[in-house]
């Protein structure tokens, strides 16, 4: 995955940012979000993502994948993602 060439992210503390240079619009990650965005772009798989989440905070397994999935999804149904 990667940014779509007009989205811009920025960290900030504690969370991640993303500005919609098309709409104009501001998504905000939490700290988690963040990680799991920042993991995609370097190129994992979000099955790879949930395992390290759930070994590194109190989350199921089953859990850290429907939350990953939730985002991997709500990223690109808003255009802010697109295939590598």
């Amino acid at each position: 995955m990667k940014l779509r060439a007009d989205v811009t992210a920025a960290d900030t503390e504690g969370a991640t940012v993303l500005l919609d240079g098309r709409s104009g619009r501001y998504y905000q990650l939490n700290a988690t979000g963040a990680l799991v965005l920042r993991d995609l772009l370097a190129g994992a798989a979000p099955g790879e993502i949930a395992g390290r989440l759930a070994a590194t905070r109190p989350v199921t397994t089953e859990r850290a994948r429907a939350d990953v999935a939730a985002l991997l999804d709500h990223l690109t149904r808003a255009g802010l993602v697109v295939p590598a």
